[in-house]
């Protein structure tokens, strides 16, 4: 396998895939594989930090939504429904 440039086609399947990334990293030394684990931690740390931000920005956004139409005295369940907030929520908007 290490002689390999390419992999034939039967096994270019997600399965396979996997299990030659499984063989890389066991090939790997303690040091490297430290390396690598940190590199992927920052990796997932980062991107819930961006899913975080992200979510948050929707939910200002669903309550500013939410402002405007009690200010148009729409209906509190309606209000809800729309923005997927909660009764609560909106009510102490």
């Amino acid at each position: 396998m290490s002689r390999m440039d390419k992999f034939p086609v039967y096994l270019r399947k997600p399965i396979f895939e996997k299990l030659f990334n499984i063989a890389e990293y066991t090939n790997l030394t303690k040091e490297e594989r430290n390396m690598y684990d940190s590199s992927l931690k920052y990796k997932w740390d980062n991107k819930n930090v961006l899913d975080t931000a992200v979510n948050e920005a929707k939910l200002e956004e669903a309550k500013e939504i939410a402002r405007e139409l009690k200010k148009e005295g729409l209906a509190i369940e309606f209000i809800a429904k729309t923005t997927k907030l909660s009764i609560e929520e909106v009510e102490k908007l």
